[in-house]
């Protein structure tokens, strides 16, 4: 193998200190809320886990997430204590389009999950339903309501069920709760904030009801979930009716970031839920200051109720360990990256980004690895398999072996028009960066099996390249990627790992392995 000129293989020094608090070591060294001494520290789900809407069931907790155009999606996980959490897997197995803000819940021993979709021709919600959580889960059924989206279920007093979505609109919902009774119509006016204050958008979106007393409680959003960082934010509502009148919360908004000083941007999308003990929480999303290349993190906040029924968040910033929930049992949390790709299927870590409707046809598993084949021309059109990251620093690698004419790598991939990467064919090593190949980098490398690692330090990327996986050769290109997110190029995603194989042919892959590093 031919070794780059003047290339070592070297750590990168670390970024300059902004000083953060340290988290508890995880699975493989990723950071994990629960510190261990009665206290846990957000995120409770690190990584780009937003829009969380989470069911109590008895002793246990479920919640998924917005999973956009990966595939398998829609992943469940579980807790007993609301900060363990731990995935069980997907819901979704195949592409019915971008899978935004989901309502999760359980009606007469079923569970439902209602899902708002992106397709070419607008938005609208599907429906998928299984009597075990842990499936097999149905196909999913239309509900034909173009326009809609952030679906939030809820039965009233009258027995019937019905579905909020952005507006805040409402609509009832047949018993079997897979079709529609009637037409869409207003519920409610959301709460106005002041015309001086910094957000993105007015955008009414996200209501999650719940019943407590004699009170129906509508949670919602509004301001925008991203542009600046003290755009999103919680607010309230209850009524004695599911047909209303509905009456702002006089404590409006219930949580919202006052600053970018603040560690968490953009606090929103929130799911009101019993604790354990009968206490009571916020699970919600927010950027990280200066990682929303990370996505938007499950949070998980306390709340008190006061005696006029209203209830009011504890956690201020967020900056600090808080109390964890009385009760419950601490169960595992996250769940192993690393792969050897020997398995019968692939792991719940691994999805297609933005598959066809056969992409599974292209894996092949077995105790030689993971055999790949080839799609598209190129790292921007070859539906990458991507795993979501949580660290703020993090170290990955692979062992690639290339077949035919295919070209075999790995990257950070936020869509087509976002990325960066290094791959290989039989013949060269290939540089992407400022998502597009770099032609005038290409470099002769003689070499059918290639171990390929990457190193991402507070949002400066290295890549190194070894033959045998002990003696590594550094890229001369260290790359930094903080502007990868949404407030760049839209889509409300994240910067996640990706293995892709492209042109003709197929990439054997091997031995992925990740661990968190210290920032």
């Amino acid at each position: 193998m031919t070794a780059l000129a003047g290339a070592a293989a070297a750590q990168l020094p670390a970024a300059a200190a902004v000083q953060r608090p340290r988290f508890g070591a995880g699975l493989e060294g990723q950071r994990k809320a629960d510190l261990g001494d009665g206290t846990y520290r957000n995120p409770i789900v690190p990584g780009d886990h937003p829009d969380p809407t989470i069911l109590k069931d008895g002793a246990d907790y479920y919640m998924t997430f917005s999973s956009f155009q990966s595939y398998p999606g829609a992943v469940i996980w579980h807790s007993t204590d609301l900060v363990n959490w731990a995935p069980i897997g997907p819901a979704l197995h195949k592409p019915i389009g971008t899978v935004w803000a989901m309502d999760l819940v359980k009606h007469q021993g079923r569970f439902y999950l209602y899902i708002p979709t992106l397709q070419d021709d607008g938005s609208g919600i599907h429906v998928t339903w299984a009597d075990n959580i842990r499936g097999p889960w149905s196909d999913p059924v239309d509900l034909k309501l173009p326009g809609c989206i952030d679906p939030g279920h809820a039965v009233g007093e009258d027995g019937k069920r019905y579905l909020f979505v952005n507006g805040i609109r409402r609509v009832q919902l047949a018993d079997d709760g897979l079709s529609t009774v009637g037409e869409l119509q207003p519920a409610y006016t959301p709460w106005r904030y002041p015309d001086d204050w910094v957000v993105e958008m007015f955008a009414p979106e996200g209501p999650k009801l719940f019943r407590r007393g004699a009170w129906f409680y509508l949670v919602s959003a509004v301001g925008g979930t991203s542009g600046p960082a003290t755009s999103h934010m919680v607010t309230v509502a209850r009524a004695k009716s599911i047909h209303g009148p509905w009456e702002h919360c006089p404590h409006n908004p219930v949580v919202r970031t006052q600053s970018a000083d603040e560690p968490w941007w953009s606090r929103g999308h929130a799911t009101v839920v019993e604790g354990p003990a009968g206490d009571w929480w916020m699970v919600y999303h927010g950027y990280e200051k200066g990682f929303r290349t990370l996505g938007r993190q499950t949070l998980l906040e306390p709340i008190e109720w006061t005696r006029d029924g209203w209830f009011r968040a504890k956690g201020g910033t967020l900056s600090a360990a808080l109390p964890k929930p009385k009760g419950g049992v601490a169960g595992p949390a996250g769940q192993p990256l690393s792969d050897s790709f020997t398995g019968r299927q692939l792991g719940p870590q691994w999805s297609f980004f933005n598959p066809g409707a056969n992409e599974m046809q292209r894996v092949r598993l077995d105790s030689q690895g993971l055999l790949l084949q080839a799609k598209g021309s190129t790292l921007a059109d070859c539906s990458p398999l991507t795993c979501l990251v949580g660290d703020r620093s993090y170290e990955a690698s692979v062992e690639l072996q290339i077949e035919g004419d295919a070209q075999g790598g790995m990257s950070l991939y936020y869509d087509p028009r976002g990325f960066v990467g290094v791959g290989f064919t039989a013949m060269q090593m290939l540089t992407y960066q400022y998502s597009q190949e770099q032609q005038w980098m290409r470099t002769p490398i003689t070499a059918k099996t290639v171990h390929l690692k990457l190193v991402n330090r507070e949002n400066v990327v290295t890549f190194h390249h070894s033959a045998d996986g002990r003696q590594w050769t550094q890229h001369p290109w260290q790359m930094e990627v903080s502007g990868f997110h949404h407030n760049v190029f839209g889509g409300f995603l994240s910067l996640k790992i990706g293995l892709f194989a492209a042109g003709r042919g197929q990439v054997r892959l091997r031995n992925f392995r990740y661990r968190g590093l210290l920032g």
